[in-house]
Formats: C-alpha cells, structure tokens, sequence
C-alpha cells in the first residue's frame, strides 16, 4: 500500500519497540502518524526510567529481526555496524537445559545480539526519519475522545489531539485504558494472569575484542530444570565490547544484586560458564547492578470482544504481556503490528470490523508463544493461573525433545525453529521427530 493511502492522522500512545514498530506500520497507510511518550527520549542508546526492564538481557528472536528487516530494510546491517554481535544461534550459542548443553551445529541462521537500548535507538532514528512520522515526548496522555461510538483521538496534558485511529502501545499500564473505554461505555477484555514471580539481576562486564566464553560460545543460556531448580541465566555478547549477565528465575529463585551474592549465585549454576566469565572479566557497574520483578504474565482477549471500539487498538504487551525469561515480548510485537497493517489494507478505515479482524490475527500471533511461556511457567507447581488445555502431557513429551537435543542435531534444530517462532509447536509432534526424540533422549546423559 502506498505511504497514506488511508489517509487521515493515527496517534500512538508509547513509544517503545512496539509503537515504534507500529508508528513504521501505520506511516505506509496514514498521512501523518504522531508518536507520544511521557519520557524524555533519549538522544544515544540510554535506558529509560519508563522501561524498567531496558537494563537486562533481550532476545530478538530471529523472526523478528527478520520482521523488521521487511519493515526497515538495511536494519540488521545498520546494528551490526553499530556494534551489535551476529551470531549462528545453533554453533554460537551454548544452551544449559535439563541437565547437560544442547549439541551444537551449525544452522546458518542469522541472530544479532545487541541491548534493547541500542535497537530501541536505532528503530527509534528510523521512525525520526520517516516524513510523515512525528516523534512527541514528555506528553502524557490522560483519556480518550470519542464521539458518534467510537474513539476519535487523545486528551493529554498538553491538550485535545484528535485521530482517525489510536494505537494503545502503553505495555503492562495499559489497563488504565480499560477505563478510559468503559467511560463511553465500549466494551473491555477479559483478562487471565499467571503468576509467576519472576525476578533478576543484570551485569555488564568488559569484553575484550574477539572475547568468547567458555566452548567458544557468544552467548549462553541456562534454562531451569523444573519443578526443583527454578533459576535461569543468560549472558550476551552486545555492543560496546560487553558482556550482558542476567541472573535470576522463578518463584522468588532471584539472584541478589550486591556483587558477592551475584557472585554466589552464579558459582551455584550446574554449569560454569557464568562462574567463569565473573572471575575473569572486569565489572563496568560495580555499584551499578539492577533488578527487575515481573509477578505474572498478563493476557487480555480482546479477540473474544463482540464489538470492540471502532477507532482504537492495543498492541504488543497492552495485549499480552509474557514472562520476560523466554525473550518472545518484541518478537511478538512485531508480528502484531504487521497484522494491524493486513487489517487496515483490508478494511481501508479504522471502524469496529478492522478492529475485530485485527484482534483475531494478533491472537494467533500470540497464541504458540503463549502456549510456550504458560506451559512452561506450570512445570513448577507453585505456578498459579489459568492453565494450557494439555498443558501436563504436552510438558512430558517436549522434555524428551530437550533431552534428546543433547545429542540429537534434529531435536535441536525443532527446538530452536519453534522457539525463534518460525515453525508451530506442533513441528515437534511429526512422526520423524517424535521417533527421533525418543530413542535420542535415552542417550542423554541427563536422562
């Protein structure tokens, strides 16, 4: 569709990867697009006080870079130009789960391996750049306006700001818009939790050029092993000659954030890449280490809306937000806004209808990573929630998968396509692979 097709002027509450992915989307349909945030966003790659979870280790699954490479084409150069670490995630990334490391191959994927700080900047200059697109921080939206039934723009401290179409990217406060509907009396979504209690704590540490870890990886992740061992850990190679150390888990299985007990609780790890990397390499935030906590993970099924308000949308984690530990929040994101863009080509008008088509492809977007992260999530009894149809029996038979990656290239390579999100679940209940899984698993040491 050719840039403003639609015409008229869509306003973007947030302005995070989501809404600026959205902002790129609605740029090729609408003839002017303002993004507002209440923060001041910065002018480099900077964390931002409105993004609490900036400061720790993210992935960008690679559909997702490659979603965004479509959306703005010479992205993945850009970043690895910018310092950003590409990396084969079969051959360079070392994967502790149920007891013992994936076997590694080759895979000739692409990943990149940067901050959410430096990709939020970098997308964010892309957005600058677009004629039509307008960039407004320290603005902070109060309300919606609305008239004739349906949303028709923003009250915000600055004033009325009027819109044909409102993209509610606000992430996990975005129930506050729940409010701001049924005020004019529109329809809001049910909402299921999951209680999770996760929480860690990031490092940054030199790295030295041409620096890899231990078995020559550039990454490393530790998945827990449940129900006993709750704990997870990552550590990315980013931009700026970094090591990236997030350390923490499930259910209160948090890593303390004073340097000793950071310590502590990676020389605790069964494997001992992190150990390793902390006794060798020198801290840059001595003093500096964060924290996050993330309670539960959050999904509103706006799909299941009889009518949803014409003129308004949610998008990324004002929809779903998921338990951060398994790295699909951006990834997803992304997927939606490109549904929204399918939605608006097929609708050409911001009414009730597109809305609804919309919120329907966005729930299948979200639907496998959701049975993933929740499934997972349930491992560990003290989980509370709404749990996956099948979610028990499901759980046994992907543990023999993991198992069989140890030694199995096939079962790893199903395994790393479906979490990357560029085959269903259902890729691991072929025929072959289960056959394969099986015999393989009994040849884990771990089993």
């Amino acid at each position: 569709m050719a840039m403003g097709a639609i015409g008229g002027h869509a306003v973007v509450i947030g302005g995070s990867m989501g809404g600026m992915v959205a902002a790129r989307v609605l740029s090729r349909r609408y003839g002017r697009v303002t993004v507002l945030d209440r923060d001041t966003l910065p002018e480099t790659a900077e964390n931002r006080r409105g993004v609490p979870q900036s400061g720790h280790a993210h992935a960008l699954l690679i559909s997702g870079r490659m979603k965004l490479e479509e959306l703005f084409p010479g992205l993945t150069h850009e970043l690895i130009g910018g310092g950003a670490v590409p990396f084969d995630p079969g051959a360079d990334l070392a994967f502790h789960q149920m007891g013992a490391l994936r076997t590694r191959f080759t895979s000739g994927k692409l990943g990149i391996s940067q901050s959410r700080a430096f990709l939020e900047h970098t997308v964010r200059g892309r957005v600058r750049d677009l004629p039509n697109v307008g960039i407004v921080d320290r603005t902070v939206v109060n309300g919606l306006l609305s008239r004739a039934s349906r949303v028709t723009g923003v009250v915000t401290d600055a004033g009325d700001m009027e819109a044909d179409l409102v993209v509610d990217a606000t992430g996990r406060s975005a129930g506050r818009a729940d409010r701001w509907l049924e005020e004019f009396g529109f329809e809001t979504p049910e909402t299921a939790t999951v209680k999770i209690d996760v929480g860690y704590t990031t490092r940054l540490l030199h790295r030295p050029p041409g620096d890899r870890l231990r078995d020559d990886a550039l990454l490393y992740l530790m998945a827990a092993t449940p129900p006993h061992d709750k704990r997870a850990a990552a550590i990315f190679a980013v931009e700026g000659n970094r090591w990236m150390v997030t350390l923490g888990g499930w259910h209160r299985a948090h890593s303390p954030v004073d340097p000793d007990g950071f310590l502590a609780f990676g020389k605790a790890l069964p494997s001992p890449h992190v150990a390793e990397l902390l006794a060798r390499a020198e801290p840059l935030d001595k003093e500096n280490a964060h924290k996050f906590t993330y309670p539960q993970a959050r999904r509103r099924f706006f799909e299941r809306l009889r009518q949803p308000a014409a003129g308004y949308v949610a998008l990324g984690d004002a929809i779903c937000s998921f338990n951060p530990l398994y790295g699909q929040g951006m990834t997803v994101g992304v997927l939606e806004a490109e549904a929204l863009g399918r939605s608006l080509d097929r609708f050409s008008a911001a009414s009730s209808a597109m809305a609804r088509s919309y919120y329907q492809a966005a729930a299948q977007a979200i639907a496998t990573p959701w049975q993933m992260a929740s499934g997972g999530d349930f491992m560990y009894p003290e989980t509370v929630g709404p749990r996956p149809l099948g979610a028990a029996l499901i759980n046994r038979y992907v543990k023999r998968v993991m198992l069989a990656s140890h030694v199995s290239v096939d079962a790893h390579r199903v395994m790393l396509d479906m979490q990357h999100l560029l085959v269903p679940p259902t890729a691991v209940l072929k025929p072959r692979t289960v056959i394969r899984s099986l015999w393989a698993a009994g040849r884990s040491q771990a089993a």
